[in-house]
């Protein structure tokens, strides 16, 4: 950092941008690139890695720009709860009691699976691994490039350098599962009629292919809160946003002097601060000025340019000494997705468990964006009101998240690495147990039970 300059800064991001337009063009024109259903920032990584440091050396990339997605993973977290809108936790648990549950299922096991995989098979087998490498797992597959980051920076602190590269890597190949897999999981339901809105695989509509909406099809990003004659309704947005994080990188130093034994990760400050700075604002009855829309759009925008940064920065050298556990890890989260998609999935809901399902797998192995997309395939229409679940449901899914995130580096630090497995698979088999008592398993669509 000490050869820092503002035009570093841009340079970089002017490289990223040029890269994300070549990857939204690629996904509109080339029907290969069509047909894996790759997200445009997931393209322009590939390519920064390719022709960037890690690959041929043709992109002037400057030496800071693998630390951006630790920035961007905070905007991200500190703009979730900000303009939200306000829900009933009683709603909540009733309505979409099934996918809550299901999520903390997924959660749960998919974290303190890889944990425990890795502990009992590769540490043994690769004497050289850190206790914590199967967190890995969850942080790319579950949690996608973000908690990637989120998980990379806290195990750095823990004094494992190498964890950034290798959940980027996860997150990486985690899409790549998320969406082959998904296809082909799709297809073969649409085969033996598992699926309740589409009858066939080649019926799909042409923005899902190209990624470019119709006009027909297109809606707003946001409404504008106030007038420009005072400040532009974007730049409200943004002042926010940045006013948090600067605070929140303001506090995480200050927790880290008075605390320097426990890293404390800056999108958990961001988080809770954001959580802050919503609550008083509605107590000012001051929220009704903040979309929520342009707020997701801002984490959107954060969470591209984290994809893509994330994997232009990967370092393949790293990637490579870990090869081996890296593909047997691999290869174990892919089972157990499968496992939890197959099993898990039409037992715990009641109406639609494919379309349902395909959305776990998605945002399970990939993203909650993929799953969405994977979604939009098997339910065109939204008609199982899955996302809607889903938003209501993460409510109590996000506690449960941050917390795995922000304190299994700092167990993994001090030595209690089998304390996450344990506690975490424990949970996951507690809320098995409570729908068997309560004879809600088993009870969603038995004429469909998959094959």
């Amino acid at each position: 950092m000490e050869n820092f300059t503002i035009w570093s800064l841009m340079i970089d991001i002017s490289i990223i941008s040029g890269l994300l337009l070549a990857g939204t063009i690629l996904r509109a024109k080339v029907r290969w690139i069509q047909s894996l259903f790759l997200p445009a920032s997931m393209i322009a990584g590939f390519l920064g890695l390719a022709f960037g440091p890690s690959g041929v050396g043709i992109l002037p990339f400057s030496e800071q720009f693998s630390s951006y997605p630790t920035l961007l993973i905070a905007v991200i977290f500190g703009a979730i709860p900000i303009g939200a809108t306000k829900v009933q936790l009683s709603e909540v648990f009733h309505r979409v009691r099934d996918m809550f549950s299901y999520s903390i299922i997924l959660t749960l096991s998919m974290w303190g699976a890889g944990v425990l995989f890795a502990l009992l098979i590769l540490n043994p087998i690769f004497k050289d691994l850190p206790n914590g490498f199967g967190l890995i797992l969850g942080a790319g597959f579950l949690g996608g490039h973000g908690t990637a980051a989120a998980i990379g920076e806290g195990l750095a602190h823990a004094g494992w350098e190498e964890a950034m590269d290798l959940g980027m890597t996860s997150a990486t190949v985690g899409i790549l599962v998320a969406v082959l897999g998904g296809l082909f999981l799709i297809k073969r339901s649409t085969e033996n009629g598992h699926t309740k809105f589409i009858s066939s695989f080649k019926d799909l509509p042409s923005e899902l292919k190209s990624g470019l909406m119709p006009p027909s099809k297109r809606s707003a990003m946001g409404q504008e809160t106030v007038s420009s004659n005072s400040i532009d309704p974007l730049v409200l947005h943004l002042a926010i946003i940045a006013f948090l994080i600067g605070i929140s990188y303001w506090v995480t130093n200050m927790l880290t002097e008075l605390i320097p034994a426990v890293s404390i990760p800056l999108f958990s400050v961001a988080f809770i601060l954001g959580l802050a700075f919503q609550g008083i604002s509605r107590k000012l009855k001051a929220d009704k000025y903040i979309d929520g829309r342009v707020m997701e759009r801002i984490g959107g925008t954060a969470t591209d340019f984290l994809v893509a940064f994330g994997i232009a920065s990967i370092n393949i050298t790293v990637v490579m000494d870990y090869a081996l556990p890296l593909l047997l890890l691999f290869a174990f989260g892919t089972l157990w997705a499968y496992i939890l998609f197959r099993f898990v999935g039409p037992n715990v809901f009641r109406d639609f468990w494919l379309e349902k399902s395909i959305f776990g797998w998605g945002w399970s192995t990939g993203t909650v964006a993929m799953g969405l997309a994977l979604l939009r395939i098997v339910d065109p229409e939204l008609k199982s009101r899955t996302p809607e679940d889903y938003a209501l449901g993460y409510v109590g899914v996000a506690p449960v998240d941050i917390i795995i995130v922000t304190f299994a580096p700092i167990l993994f630090a001090l030595g209690f690495t089998w304390v996450i497995p344990v506690v975490l698979l424990l949970g996951a088999a507690v809320v098995i147990v409570i729908y068997k008592k309560a004879g809600w398993w088993g009870q969603g669509n038995k004429e469909n039970t998959p094959s």
